[in-house]
């Protein structure tokens, strides 16, 4: 049976346009992509806020385009940066550092707030956005890896809503509108397989950060493509399904799919399975985030299947790749056990960029952190945040 995270936005929301939208992470791959899709239909929007940590002349340039009222940066550096190269005669609001985000997530005019933050800086920001009762186009699985139940319980009592933008979830939020879901039987995360699909662990022992760096389908930030590469990015998105759908884990699944144009599917009880089909481009799940119910101009060419090829479906190689296992046996086992994965994965990934480890050395350190844990549950946001901290400072004295 599917319980989903959240209520659905009401119908005010949905016929509510111009809507004004605040976007967390506007300077990486999410955020402009956004951007791009809110140019398609200037009418319909307005922009609130942009928030773009450290990249200061990306965001500056974007202030400069779209002239919102509040600007968010990673610290004081950042932001005096920031005012230097602003416009003449254009002031708009400085919001610093985590508090700042999660200002800006509750701004009483924000009709949506897309969280596109990378990792787990994004949980404050999205707490604060549920707490406020917001419209959040999630972008930010680390969120729901982190406090899915915490996050749920917000939305119970705000009457927040959550609309997921990972391609894989909102693939099967559009393939379950419409049906009951007491006849759903599973669901099936589709994964490219990354840029080393096919290759066991001793051809791994000795790939470098650009190989990893090169995803075959998909344009993604830095940490996202490693987490490809290491199939971690679908282990975090197993925990994400599991909260976001209320599905016991054995009724989530996951296949390799190279070609990366069916983004999930549902299959229910009569023997059916619904997909949804489209080319590997970002825009089509954004856009139907931030225009639901409408579907919106998202510059996206349609696809052409005669065009695209044979699809095909593989068995996730877990032998290879232990990241997918690992994720699923923190959500097994629980008692904070995904804080730890996603902390320990975050800085090895880190560690893994600034050439410090090897490729195995993640999920190798990963496994030592979940060892590690003492066992005992968070029981707040706080404890999560503490939990997260405890465990990094771990896996950095380890990857040292």
């Amino acid at each position: 049976m599917i319980q989903y995270i959240s209520p659905l936005p009401g119908d005010a929301w949905a016929e509510r346009f111009p809507r004004s939208v605040v976007l967390l992470g506007s300077t990486g791959s999410i955020g402009t992509s956004a951007l791009q899709v809110l140019r398609e239909q200037p009418e319909m929007f307005r922009v609130l806020g942009l928030a773009g940590a450290r990249n200061v002349p990306l965001l500056a340039e974007q202030a400069a385009e779209w002239r919102p009222a509040y600007l968010g940066v990673l610290d004081d550096r950042a932001a005096n940066a920031l005012r230097q190269m602003l416009p003449a005669g254009y002031s708009p609001e400085i919001l610093i550092g985590a508090q700042g985000y999660a200002q800006m997530a509750a701004l009483d005019a924000a009709d949506t707030v897309l969280s596109a933050q990378v990792g787990a800086a994004g949980l404050h920001a999205t707490a604060a956005a549920a707490r406020a009762g917001k419209v959040i186009a999630l972008a930010n699985k680390e969120s729901l890896v982190l406090a899915g139940e915490f996050i749920r319980e917000l939305c119970r009592t705000s009457g927040a809503s959550l609309l997921p933008v990972d391609s894989e979830h909102n693939a099967i939020f559009q393939a379950l509108c419409g049906h009951d879901g007491a006849t759903v039987r599973r669901i099936v995360l589709t994964a490219s397989g990354g840029p080393f699909r096919g290759r066991n662990r001793d051809e791994l022992r000795t790939v470098t950060r650009a190989q990893a760096l090169a995803h075959p389908n998909w344009s993604m930030g830095s940490k996202i493509s490693i987490d490809s590469a290491t199939l971690m990015n679908k282990g975090l998105e197993v925990i994400e399904a599991y909260h976001l759908y209320g599905l016991p884990l054995e009724k989530i699944e996951v296949v390799v799919h190279p070609q990366s144009i069916i983004h999930s599917l549902v299959e229910y009880t009569d023997g059916s399975q619904i997909a949804h089909m489209g080319p590997p481009d970002m825009r089509i799940a954004i856009g139907y985030c931030l225009g639901w119910p409408r579907l919106l101009q998202t510059g996206v060419p349609p696809l052409n299947l005669v065009e695209c090829g044979p699809l095909t479906f593989e068995e996730p190689d877990i032998s290879s790749f232990p990241c997918l296992e690992l994720a699923r046996e923190s959500l097994r086992r629980g008692c904070g056990l995904p804080v730890v994965l996603n902390a320990a994965n975050e800085v090895a990934v880190e560690r893994f960029l600034q050439d410090r480890i090897t490729f195995l050395a993640i999920p190798e350190l990963i496994e030592r952190a979940m060892g590690a844990h003492d066992g005992s549950a968070p029981a707040s946001l706080d404890d999560i945040e503490a939990l997260d901290a405890a465990t990094r400072a771990r896996v950095r004295e380890w990857a040292a």
